[in-house]
């Protein structure tokens, strides 16, 4: 950015708040944020005069006001696609760990209760010929179906929109048009959907009681796509059988029962730490902007919520 433009950078790693935000980027033609900056109607109408484009560095726009943003006339953009193997390896990751117990063993032993082998210690469920149920069937979503298959899970889903014909097919992939029948049927679900007003608190208690106690929860998407209170009554009181979470709710505070909890996996909004992908959005944010400036559309624009989709189905 330093070649191209006259730049501004927050160096410190830690995020602005809305009005920090404000009073850094008034002034700026570009803003760059990312998923912990909260650029609100507040934040655009006092930069609306000069700022022509919010170029995140992230594929999730939930933090950014889009609506706001389109009525002042400024573009926003994303990267896409280049999150979606790496998320999808976490997310498998977490889905194979998590029903083998894999987090459980490892504690146990650095906490020196490892006495030797025994026929029934830790034991935890084969993941060949289970269900996974998955939330979400886009690019994330449909790259997790893909590494499901290839490890013998049979293969639902729940989305917005059934999946293309050849694309269920290639996946041998199920629809569900309600995300009740697909909790009822999925030992384990794997959220892969995007934060919207209708995807908020989807998986709340009736959700969680429908997966049943021995379905497992995989969060890889947003903490807000679930009550965090709803979910550590349901692990604490064995209606379902545990959680693997990356994401949270009030990030990056985890609900305090969830920290007490063995049947539950907390990683820290790692799945899509890799070095690669942090220098394809990077490559992503600089094409955007370049299009913007150069007067073209850009590869990744990003319309207000509401303006091309449907909705998903509540459990109840």
């Amino acid at each position: 950015m330093h070649d191209f433009f006259d730049t501004t950078i927050n160096l410190t790693g830690s995020p602005l708040t809305p009005q920090e935000l404000a009073h850094a980027a008034r002034g700026a033609q570009i803003l760059v944020p990312t998923v912990t900056d909260t650029i609100d109607a507040s934040v655009i109408g006092a930069c609306k005069d000069t700022l022509t484009h919010i170029a995140n560095f992230g594929a999730g726009t939930n933090h950014i006001d889009v609506t706001a943003a389109k009525s002042h006339g400024i573009t926003v953009t994303n990267t896409p696609g280049v999150l979606t193997e790496d998320t999808a390896d976490f997310a498998m990751t977490l889905i194979l760990a998590l029903p083998r117990r894999l987090v459980e063993g490892d504690r146990l032993l650095r906490a020196g209760r490892f006495s030797g082998w025994t026929p029934t210690a830790l034991l935890g469920h084969r993941v060949r010929g289970m269900s996974l149920g998955i939330v979400g069937m886009g690019r994330i979503g449909q790259a997790v179906a893909r590494r499901a298959h290839a490890f013998g899970l049979n293969v639902h889903y729940h989305n917005r929109r059934p999946a293309s014909a050849p694309v269920e097919s290639e996946l041998d992939a199920t629809y569900h048009d309600t995300l009740h029948s697909l909790l009822e049927i999925s030992d384990i679900v794997s959220l892969n959907c995007p934060l919207t007003e209708a995807t908020h608190h989807l998986i709340d208690a009736d959700a969680l009681k429908a997966l049943g106690p021995e379905g497992y929860l995989v969060n890889t998407s947003r903490g807000e796509v679930i009550d965090e209170g709803a979910l550590a009554a349901a692990l604490e009181s064995g209606t379902i059988a545990g959680a693997a979470l990356d994401v949270y709710e009030d990030e990056p505070r985890v609900h305090p029962r969830l920290l007490t909890l063995p049947n539950v996996i907390l990683a820290p909004h790692m799945g899509s730490a890799t070095r690669q992908s942090r220098l394809e959005m990077g490559e992503k944010v600089l094409i955007n902007i370049r299009a913007v400036l150069d007067g073209h559309n850009p590869p990744d624009r990003v319309l207000p919520p509401g303006a091309s989709f449907g909705t998903f189905q509540k459990a109840s």
